[in-house]
């Protein structure tokens, strides 16, 4: 494997990835309901900017302005037809700045879920599936992305779409799936579900883990079940900063820079090789989640009460694996506001 980020796992215990995409869009002028695959096109200023402050704050991994790049949620645009297109323009900013970078930086193509539930269940047959995750592969290979990196992904389906596309395109991939519900994915795979159906695919991720979810407690524990199951595939971690608070017209996130810092450090001994953070991470987050992977020694594998203390109760009680965590309550522990 002689890819940009086999390359770094190669070379370091950890890499740090980046943090929120939409957060800093919203911070930067995008509007609800808008598809910010637009911005590519329309202010790609603003795209450099969003690509620099994760690599100024220390990222080696950023994910393209590309998560929405589909035929499927373009539509809802008037623009399926852009889809590899706006794919393309994504990952040229994102190269565009990963070279300018004066150092190692892999720019990882950010490839989201269709919107639609595949067959036998939905409407979607896992033929177009893989077709819609093609063009948006090939127009992020086509922009120079190093990786192609799915995400937020809840179903095996369409997880085995994406990897099919992928091996069509000729590309080195990341995945990861969001266990936003007790400890389970929307569709209801667990952690050890997933792990098996990385190492069934012909075309296996390169490393593969959790993103998003609910908070960084609930998604410290499910890297935990991916440690427990003895895989020797890197796991990543992209955690939410916190949880989201309705303020003023606007969504807050409640995860200060102290507290991701100790997300980071506890994931790293967790098992995770690829740590950052996903909704309401900002360059200031990253900033500290990098100091402290740098100046704390590596500890022993955190505990779920550990976990719970530092950084807030788990929202459920179990982890999808019949294992009680701690704390009931997600205000429960420690908390920095």
């Amino acid at each position: 494997m002689t890819d940009a980020l086999s390359k770094l796992l190669a070379e370091r215990d950890w890499l740090l990835a980046d943090g929120a995409t939409g957060t800093t869009l919203f911070n930067m002028g995008l509007t609800a309901g808008d598809a910010p695959e637009f911005w590519n096109e329309a202010h790609p200023d603003r795209i450099r900017a969003l690509y620099r402050g994760a690599v100024d704050a220390g990222s080696d991994i950023f994910l393209t302005n590309s998560f929405g790049a589909n035929a499927a949620r373009l539509k809802l645009h008037d623009a399926a037809p852009r889809a590899r297109e706006l794919s393309r323009l994504a990952a040229e900013l994102g190269r565009e700045v990963a070279d300018a970078a004066g150092r190692p930086v892999v720019v990882a193509g950010s490839v989201g879920p269709t919107g639609e539930i595949l067959a036998p269940i939905g409407p979607l047959s896992p033929a177009l599936a893989v077709e819609m995750f093609e063009e948006t592969a090939t127009g992020l290979k086509e922009g120079g992305a190093d990786v192609l990196w799915l995400e937020t992904i809840s179903a095996p389906e369409e997880f085995r779409a994406a990897a099919e596309a992928f091996a069509n395109v000729g590309m080195p991939w990341c995945g990861t799936m969001s266990f936003d519900t007790a400890g389970r994915t929307m569709m209801g795979v667990t952690s050890a579900e997933f792990g098996r159906l990385v190492e069934t695919l012909p075309n296996p991720p390169r490393a593969f883990g959790a993103n998003c979810g609910t908070g960084a407690s609930d998604l410290l524990r499910t890297v935990l079940g991916f440690a427990a199951s003895g895989t020797e595939r890197p796991i990543i971690a992209k955690g939410n900063a916190g949880i989201p608070r309705y303020e003023a017209g606007h969504i807050h996130y409640d995860g200060t820079p102290e507290l991701m810092a100790d997300y980071a450090v506890m994931a790293r001994d967790a098992g995770a090789r690829i740590i950052g953070g996903c909704c309401g991470t900002t360059p200031e987050h990253l900033r500290a989640m990098r100091a402290a992977l740098e100046t704390q020694p590596v500890g022993p594998r955190p505990t779920l009460d550990r976990i719970a203390g530092a950084l807030g109760g788990f929202s459920s009680e179990s982890d999808g694996l019949g294992e009680d965590g701690p704390a009931r309550v997600r205000r429960g522990g420690r908390r920095r506001g």
